[in-house]
């Protein structure tokens, strides 16, 4: 496949999901406002910090690493022995569960019982949800790799949509269950996941239309399950190094993601009530991350991926295909740039409006609107590091995903020291200034490795981060008069 195919199909993937993500997220946004309004800040503190930390750890270090050293494959790549690496994740999952559960219950201090009723089930129901969506592993990875449009983000949506309406029926009609109500709702969220992509491939696969095509390397259901044969090794030896290689990075990657939850989790620096609040406007302000710059990221990761050579410098690779990643980064800078900024300017003027209509008194009094407004800054942090390190993964070899590993253990214990430093000082608000220092180094990061990378070359991608000075003095006015009529209001 040339580097253009390759293009046109990434660029496919990920206007199809933003069109799609933007309208299921609507709806989850309606959906979410009006369970809100049932809701006290403690019960959101604890499952929307406490638990869902849980879950995304467990998913996290289970699967993380699989996800991109598996698709990183080349074309030679033998996907019996990909997919049986990938089918590693559910018992390596079972283990972080079981551990994480352990500690969450053991270590933590439990919530008191007469406010929050069923912690400990919680725990148990979450740690579960997170073994069953590895369960789709395998079909998830065989799905990006062969850039199944709107496969991922129908299934990812109709799920998170079905949960929010359990929720919404459970909170009105039964709000004594407590925790119950969004553990059945986490639970009933990863069997639908995974169901979406069984039911799909296995209609693919039954169909005479995927046997003529031959585009899958599986031609039954059965294929998709681990496999042992004499003739060859369980795993890709390679593979399973360069798995191992991802795992020591996000792990470190995962506390510098997370980090403001495990300081508050297991530092107590802010009660049940302000993680609450905190956490909602994390969620809100990164709703514009998660909608244009998710999509975005993934979908190029896997075309740098499929154009790039890990192991080769750019000047020793196809010209055309150096050529063609370089273009589609300096576009993707430029995108990440402007977006961001748009939502600075405008997003620090209307923050507190944007909470009263969201979630009433609860948000929109007290430290929300000044959460909020900084983290619109933090936003287009988010926007320029995402397009940045989407590329580096992707083009760095072994032994410089190796060496970028030592980077993130010094970004992790700096960010965790300086986290809980500032929080003292600033309030919540001192998590996302930490926030923003870090992205700030992992950014710093990843241009240094672009500069590098096409340093003997002719094309200069990070050209995307420089904006006309007419460009920027018409944000600048934009900003002053979104303050203005802010005031006025």
């Amino acid at each position: 496949m040339s580097p253009r195919e390759v293009l046109g199909q990434a660029a496919r993937l990920a206007s199809s999901g933003l069109l799609l993500q933007v309208l299921f997220r609507l709806i989850t946004f309606v959906l979410n406002a009006f369970i809100l309004r049932f809701l006290s800040k403690e019960i959101v503190g604890i499952v929307n910090v406490r638990l869902t930390l849980l879950y995304s750890t467990t998913i996290f270090l289970a699967r993380e690493a699989f996800r991109r050293a598996c698709l990183s494959g080349s074309t030679q790549q033998d996907w019996s022995q990909t997919l049986n690496l990938l089918w590693l994740t559910v018992p390596l999952g079972v283990f972080w569960s079981v551990f994480l559960g352990w500690a969450w219950l053991q270590l933590l201090a439990v919530p008191d019982p007469d406010v929050i009723p069923h912690y400990g089930t919680g725990v148990v129901l979450f740690g579960f949800s997170a073994v069953v969506e590895l369960l789709g592993e395998p079909f998830w990875v065989l799905a990006q790799a062969h850039m199944f449009v709107k496969l991922k983000v129908i299934a990812e949506s109709l799920s998170v949509i079905l949960k929010s309406i359990l929720t919404a029926f459970l909170v009105v009609c039964l709000p004594h269950w407590g925790l119950y109500i969004f553990s059945l709702a986490q639970l009933f969220y990863t069997a639908v996941l995974v169901l979406c992509y069984v039911i799909y491939f296995t209609k693919l696969l039954g169909s005479p239309e995927s046997a003529k095509q031959q585009v899958l390397p599986v031609s039954r259901m059965t294929d998709l399950l681990p496999t042992i044969t004499r003739s060859r090794a369980f795993v890709n030896w390679e593979e399973a190094k360069l798995t191992w290689s991802f795992f020591k990075q996000s792990f470190l990657k995962q506390i510098l993601t997370e980090g403001e939850r495990y300081v508050m989790t297991f530092l107590n620096v802010l009660n049940f009530g302000d993680q609450g609040v905190y956490d909602i406007v994390n969620n809100l302000g990164s709703l514009v991350a998660r909608l244009i710059f998710q999509p975005i990221e993934e979908s190029f990761y896997i075309f740098f991926a499929k154009v790039l050579e890990r192991e080769k410098d750019a000047t020793l690779q196809k010209q055309e295909d150096v050529a063609v990643a370089a273009a589609v980064l300096e576009s993707l800078l430029k995108l990440a740039l402007l977006t961001g900024l748009t939502i600075s300017v405008f997003g620090f003027a209307y923050s507190q409006l944007a909470l009263d209509i969201y979630g009433g008194a609860m948000l929109s009094s007290g430290s929300g609107p000044v959460l909020l407004r900084a983290y619109c800054l933090y936003v287009l942090l988010l926007a320029i590091n995402g397009v940045t390190e989407c590329f580096t993964f992707a083009a760095m070899s072994k032994e410089e995903v190796d060496r970028y590993n030592f980077t993130m253990l010094g970004l992790s214990s700096s960010f965790l020291l300086l986290s809980y430093l500032l929080t003292h000082w600033c309030g919540s608000v001192g998590f996302i200034l930490a926030n923003c220092f870090n992205m700030g180094i992992r950014i710093t990061q990843s241009l240094c490795f672009i500069h590098r990378y096409y340093q003997k070359s002719p094309h200069k991608p990070l050209a995307g981060l420089f904006l006309s000075p007419v460009l920027l003095g018409a944000f600048a006015l934009s900003g002053g008069i979104t303050a203005v009529s802010e005031r006025w209001r």
